[in-house]
């Protein structure tokens, strides 16, 4: 089956509903009100068979374009792959809110327990339905999620551990902001053409 035919394949099935696009892998974009319907579909048409979620993770468009984007702030992007037809497609839904919400996939791939878990954690995106929605990368106490293109570079708290109290504490961050900009590049007579003289 060629690339093309995935793409006539998903629009007639699908009877044009999801956007198409061919980044070098095909790309559906899908309203998040239909993920868990398309991804049934897609997992047990024949036509499809995309039984294995490779990947799931979160994107953050708030600086995207330089600040010119205007659409949701947020993206899932599912990684999915048909092992019968040897074929790769990208799932992609916005969504927006505070918190962003959208369903969980686990009830049609299981596999995407932790990367969703990792979406929430690093995002803070939220997936509907998840059995275990809880942080995997961070510490339980951290506040915030550091993916999110506003969320501070030095973070918001430390953690240390505390002799005297005997445990793991947290406090504000004791770091101070600092720019680094580069240092002047040195005059090297390697790089000036004036070798030998």
């Amino acid at each position: 089956m060629s690339r093309l035919s995935l793409a006539e394949r998903l629009k007639k099935h699908f009877n044009g509903m999801p956007s198409v696009q061919d980044r070098g892998q095909w790309i559906l974009t899908l309203p998040k009100e239909n993920l868990l319907e398309v991804s049934l579909e897609l997992r047990d048409a024949p036509d499809f068979r995309f039984d294995t979620l490779i990947d799931v993770c979160g994107v953050d468009y708030l600086s995207y374009g330089d600040g010119s984007w205007k659409g949701k702030r947020f993206a899932v992007v599912y990684q999915i792959l048909s092992i019968a037809h040897n074929e790769r497609i990208r799932l992609k839904v916005f969504v927006d809110g505070d918190p962003p919400i959208v369903d969980s996939v686990i009830s049609i791939w299981e596999s995407a327990n932790w990367p969703e878990r990792e979406a929430f954690d690093l995002f803070g995106i939220l997936f509907d339905g998840h059995p275990d929605l809880r942080r995997i990368l961070t510490d339980y106490g951290f506040i915030g999620h550091p993916l999110r293109k506003d969320f501070p570079v030095s973070g918001t708290v430390e953690m240390r551990y505390d002799p005297e109290q005997g445990r793991v504490v947290y406090q504000p961050v004791s770091i101070e902001p600092r720019v680094v900009t580069p240092k002047v590049i040195r005059k090297d007579n390697r790089y000036s053409g004036t070798e030998g003289r």
